[in-house]
C-alpha cells in the first residue's frame, strides 16, 4: 500500500512537472503577442497621426490640379452620411478656391435596395449646391479605399487627366496617401477635413484595422499577390 502511494505521488510530480513548462510557454507566448500587438497599435496611431505634418497635407502654395477626388463614405438611404457631407463640403470649398474644375467622386452601393451608388449620392449632393453635371466624373463600382483610389486611377487614364488633390477626413489621409503612392500617383496632394460627428474612439479603433488591412494589402502588392 505504501508503494503504491509512493508510485503515484511520483507519477503526479512528473506530470506537474510536464505540465508546468507547457503552462509558462503559453503565458509567454501571450505576453509576446500582447506585446507585438500594443507595439503595432501605437505604431499605426502614430502612422495616423502624422499626415498633418506630410508636406502633401499642406495647403499653402497647393498648386491648380486635374481632378478632386472625394473618396466615399456611407450613404444614409437616398442621402450621404453626416461623416460623407463634411467631405463634400471641404470639396465644395476647394472646388470654388479654384483648386480644381472636375470632380471624381468614387464610391459603390452601400448596400442591396439603396437607391444610389455613394458617387451618385455625392452627385445629386454636389448638384443641389451648384455644381453643374459636366464638371464630375462618377466611378460607381468601389468597395474600400484602395478600390477608390485604384479605379479612379483608370478613369483618369481613359480622360487623359494626370494630377489629382484627394479630398478626405484628417484620421483617413495617411492611409489615403500611402495608397496613392503605392498605385503610382503623379505627386499627389491631400487636402483634409476633420470629423465634427464622428466618435473618436470607435472611430480612431476602425481606423486602425483599416491601416492593419491595408498593410497586408501592400504586402501582397510587393510579393506580386495583388
Amino acid at each position: 500500500m505504501g508503494s503504491w502511494s509512493e508510485g503515484s505521488y511520483l507519477s503526479m510530480n512528473r506530470n506537474k512537472s510536464k505540465a508546468r513548462p507547457l503552462y509558462i510557454r503559453l503565458l509567454r507566448w501571450g505576453l509576446l503577442l500582447l506585446l507585438l500587438g500594443s507595439g503595432w497599435f501605437l505604431y499605426a496611431i502614430a502612422q495616423i497621426g502624422s499626415i498633418e505634418r506630410n508636406p502633401a497635407a499642406a495647403d499653402k502654395d497647393m498648386p491648380l490640379v486635374d481632378v478632386g477626388i472625394i473618396l466615399g463614405a456611407s450613404m444614409w438611404g437616398d442621402r450621404p452620411s453626416p461623416g460623407l457631407e463634411e467631405r463634400l463640403r471641404h470639396g465644395l470649398e476647394q472646388y470654388r478656391a479654384g483648386k480644381f474644375k472636375l470632380f471624381l467622386l468614387t464610391g459603390g452601393l452601400d448596400q442591396e435596395g439603396y437607391k444610389y451608388t455613394e458617387a451618385e449620392g455625392m452627385a445629386n449632393y454636389l448638384e443641389e449646391h451648384g455644381v453643374p453635371r459636366e464638371a464630375m466624373l462618377l466611378e460607381n463600382e468601389a468597395t474600400s479605399t484602395y478600390e477608390n483610389l485604384k479605379f479612379s486611377q483608370q478613369i483618369m487614364k481613359e480622360q487623359g487627366l494626370n494630377t489629382a488633390l484627394i479630398i478626405t477626413h484628417t484620421y483617413h489621409g495617411n492611409r489615403a496617401l500611402e495608397i496613392a503612392n503605392a498605385l503610382n500617383y503623379e505627386h499627389p496632394r491631400l487636402s483634409l477635413t476633420k470629423t465634427k460627428v464622428l466618435k473618436p474612439l470607435p472611430n480612431t479603433l476602425r481606423e486602425v484595422l483599416a491601416y492593419t488591412k491595408w498593410k497586408l494589402v501592400q504586402a501582397g502588392i510587393a510579393l506580386g499577390l495583388n
